[in-house]
């Protein structure tokens, strides 16, 4: 069995993609098919779009869930770090005993 990768999509494309939405010149279900995105997803963006422009957003915008995702990576690599460094620091602390 593969595992599928989930595809990330940079902001700048969602806006672009909710820009074409709407614009209202084709069906979403056509735009999601030629972006090569879920039509779920694309859905999703322009209610998240609307919702900012209306001031209404009471989840987390577009930038806000980029800007969470690599605070939760940034903060995964910290505890690792600090994990190595009191290993290493027991490691010479006996060491030195």
């Amino acid at each position: 069995m593969t595992k599928r990768r989930k595809r990330v999509f940079s902001p700048e494309f969602k806006r672009e993609a909710v820009k074409l939405v709407t614009a209202g010149d084709q069906p979403v279900t056509q735009i999601a098919r030629e972006l090569g995105v879920p039509q779920s997803s694309l859905y999703r963006w322009v209610e998240q779009a609307t919702a900012e422009a209306n001031g209404e957003s009471s989840e987390l915008s577009m930038s806000e869930r980029e800007e969470l995702k690599q605070l939760r990576k940034d903060k995964a690599r910290l505890e690792m770090e600090v994990e190595i460094l009191g290993k290493a620091t027991a490691f010479f602390a006996k060491r030195n005993h």
